[in-house]
């Protein structure tokens, strides 16, 4: 069976519903729906929506993440569930920070979502960092010093963009200039603008759309010579 009739299954049964009651809740048959759990069939895009509005998760979980071996209660879930984030401790019960390489910081665009990429990741633990999920990202260019090329900007996350404050610095995971580290300037309708603290380079725009997720400014990991 596929991953997703196998979520629909486990997730039905965390319900304690029957097929048939599940069926009626969606508005089609039973029959259709047991073909959708024994992977007979695949249901059309506005049957999706309702199974994902029933069991609350998000479409791309359900048809890509395997829920049995990524229980939602051990993970921590994005807006609208669209990603989650697997929760790691160490033996001492800290949260682990995972560090995103420099050489693979393309990667992290791809695999953002993907809880086996980012538990192939290594960490660390900050015990000091608390109250959130936190991870590092490679900082690159002068932009934004004192942060250069080899030290690691740890970033908490955020939950929307209704929570950014205008002055505060963000970790902008987009899906146009991918991972970049700016401080907003303004809120606006449908857009943010965010600048350097650099002067040299101009402020710019990012559309609410390319924004895949944002980091606050949490601490920073510094090279030997800083």
């Amino acid at each position: 069976m596929s991953i997703f009739s196998e979520n629909i299954r486990l997730l039905r049964g965390k319900l304690g519903i029957t097929q048939r009651e599940l069926s009626e809740q969606i508005t089609i048959t039973t029959s259709r729906y047991i073909s959708y759990e024994n992977g007979r069939s695949k249901p059309p895009v506005d049957v999706l929506i309702r199974i994902s509005r029933l069991f609350h998760v998000s479409i791309d979980l359900l048809l890509s993440v395997d829920l049995i071996k990524y229980p939602l209660d051990d993970m921590l879930k994005l807006p609208d569930n669209r990603i989650v984030l697997p929760v790691v401790v160490d033996q001492k019960g800290n949260e682990s920070i995972e560090i995103i390489p420099q050489k693979a910081s393309m990667g992290y665009l791809r695999g953002y979502s993907d809880p086996e990429y980012i538990e192939s990741l290594e960490t660390i633990s900050l015990p000091f960092l608390k109250n959130g999920k936190f991870r590092a990202f490679p900082a690159s260019g002068d932009s934004m010093p004192p942060f250069k090329d080899g030290s690691f900007i740890i970033g908490k996350y955020m939950e929307g963009i209704n929570d950014l404050k205008s002055g505060t610095s963000y970790i902008f995971v987009t899906s146009n200039d991918g991972i970049t580290y700016k401080r907003l300037k303004s809120k606006n309708t449908g857009f943010i603008t965010v600048a350097a603290d650099n002067t040299f380079y101009e402020p710019y725009d990012i559309p609410f759309e390319e924004i895949l997720e944002v980091w606050q400014y949490a601490s920073g990991i510094f090279p030997q010579d800083f």
